[in-house]
């Protein structure tokens, strides 16, 4: 009889079955586990009825606990459907919570009655370390660090963060777990086979609205040559996979650990995607630049956030409006198409940063008219959810709606299954946006994305996309973006790709 920890890990649906990409995260922690014990994994985004997928796994092998990655927005409600239902058909079953929505809103999750441990940040170390002290008689928690739980009084106890470590396994990841990991690769801009692949983690900024801050602190580890070497190799020529979408969090770095990945990135000659910062982008050297053009770089997501120099302060970006518009250029020069994101909408002086957001884009698109613009609604972190080294520094205003009356957050995960809060956490909207600028920046999107149709539209048809353009020629060179019904009435036919809302 095999006594080794089996651990049941599930990633609720939160995308459409054709945008679904591999789980990395829990690939990674399927790879920590079955160093000493076996792992089985549940795709929501694959397996679309991921109760009954969760419930039929547990029915026929034994488990000691299950794991269930959670996200904001709308991966929330089948994450609370799922834990509710191993609850209620294994009521003894240790249920534990992990990934950003625990670490951001830990008393939050740990305040549902399915969810027994919560992991802030990374899992690795701390799942196995769980697994091993439940084994045990007395089965102490209380030493593992980045763990929270509940003692038996239902007391909330949040045990010392972990350190950040990223460890090279020798293998690669183990996607046999997923059946055929060929399902996940994808036909995009990029490629006919296009795959997720995560290289570094971490992001040594400390941006106070980003998540990725509040689970990392400001730390970042990239891969070893070697192991990035082995990856590639394996899904180019064991997979198939014909290009790469990076979803590191920040992927370039600086620029001498950098080469020695572009040099083996070069050679595999895999067309990519990623998130980059304007600032590392301009530093780099022309010899780099070849490297970069070499390996094949199609685009980089850039977080622009606001063409105002005090916001971008305010919120700890680092980078200045100049930098922006020089990114622009620098990437027309390469041949690599900028994907830039602004945030509007901010608590103060709403409209008028968002109109001068708007300005600010059209100065870009006359620098690049190839620049892709990603237009978000700026929603902050609540100050309790960033990282505890950071709590305190440059305190927000404290937040209110158009009412004036102070946002309060929710307290239990069903709240943030509520609308509004979803929308909160894929800031699509805020409780301060009146519903004249809800409307105003809905239309100008509108108009902006007519008039310059995605290079990431696969679907719709060339002509349709050029049609679209020309219709909306005069609004945007008027600047007339209110009630674009024709717009949107030739959308309900042609359907453009919103790159915020499907990605890649």
């Amino acid at each position: 009889m095999n006594t080794s920890p089996h651990t049941l890990l599930v990633n609720p649906t939160i995308t459409s079955r054709s945008s679904a990409r591999f789980p990395l995260s829990l690939l990674h922690l399927a790879a920590a586990l079955d160093r000493h014990g076996r792992s089985t994994v549940v795709d929501g985004n694959v397996d679309r009825d991921v109760v009954d997928a969760t419930l039929r796994a547990l029915d026929v092998d034994r488990f000691d606990a299950v794991g269930i990655s959670v996200m904001g927005g709308p991966q929330m409600a089948p994450a609370i459907a799922v834990s509710r239902a191993v609850r209620e058909r294994h009521p003894g079953l240790p249920i534990v919570w992990g990934g950003y929505f625990p670490t951001l809103y830990t008393d939050t999750a740990l305040g549902a009655s399915y969810v027994d441990y919560a992991i802030r940040g990374q899992g690795e170390e701390t799942l196995p370390e769980l697994l091993a002290a439940l084994a045990r008689p007395d089965r102490d928690v209380s030493r593992i660090a980045g763990l929270s739980w509940k003692d038996t009084d239902g007391h909330l106890v949040h045990n010392p963060n972990r350190r950040f470590t990223m460890d090279d396994p020798g293998v690669v990841l183990p996607y046999d777990k997923l059946g055929d990991p060929r399902r996940y690769l994808a036909r995009t801009f990029l490629g006919e086979r296009t795959v997720a692949h995560q290289a570094a983690i971490g992001c040594r900024f400390r941006c106070t609205f980003c998540g990725v801050a509040a689970m990392f602190g400001g730390t970042t580890r990239l891969p070893a040559v070697a192991r990035l070497d082995r990856d590639l190799t394996y899904l180019k020529h064991h997979l198939g996979a014909d290009s790469i979408q990076y979803v590191d969090h920040n992927f370039f770095d600086r620029e001498e650990d950098m080469i020695p990945l572009l040099e083996v990135m070069a050679r595999h000659e895999l067309p990519w995607w990623c998130y980059a910062r304007s600032d590392a982008l301009l530093k780099l050297q022309e010899s780099t630049w070849k490297q970069v053009r070499k390996s094949r770089l199609r685009m980089a997501y850039i977080g622009a956030e606001s063409p105002s120099g005090a916001m971008l302060k305010d919120i700890r970006k680092g980078t200045r409006p100049d930098q922006t518009l020089e990114v622009a250029e620098l990437c027309r020069r390469h041949g690599v198409i900028p994907e830039l994101s602004f945030m509007v909408a901010p608590p103060e002086n709403t409209e008028e940063e968002t109109e001068q957001t708007f300005e600010f884009i059209r100065e870009l698109k006359k620098i690049n008219p190839a620049a892709e613009i990603i237009v978000y609604v700026y929603t902050p972190l609540p100050e309790t959810s960033r990282h505890e080294k950071d709590r305190g520094k440059r305190p927000s205003t404290p937040l209110r709606d158009r009412h004036g009356q102070p946002v309060v957050f929710p307290t239990t995960p069903e709240a943030w299954t509520e609308k509004r809060w979803v929308d909160y956490a894929c800031h699509a909207d805020a409780p301060w946006v009146s519903d004249d600028l809800r409307r105003r920046i809905r239309d100008f999107v509108t108009v902006l994305r007519c008039r310059y149709p995605t290079v990431q539209d696969m679907r719709s048809p060339a002509w349709a996309k050029r049609g679209l353009s020309a219709m909306a020629s005069w609004r945007y060179r008027r600047r007339r973006y209110d009630t674009p019904w024709e717009l949107n009435l030739a959308n309900r036919l042609v359907r453009l790709r919103l790159p915020q809302a499907s990605g890649l």
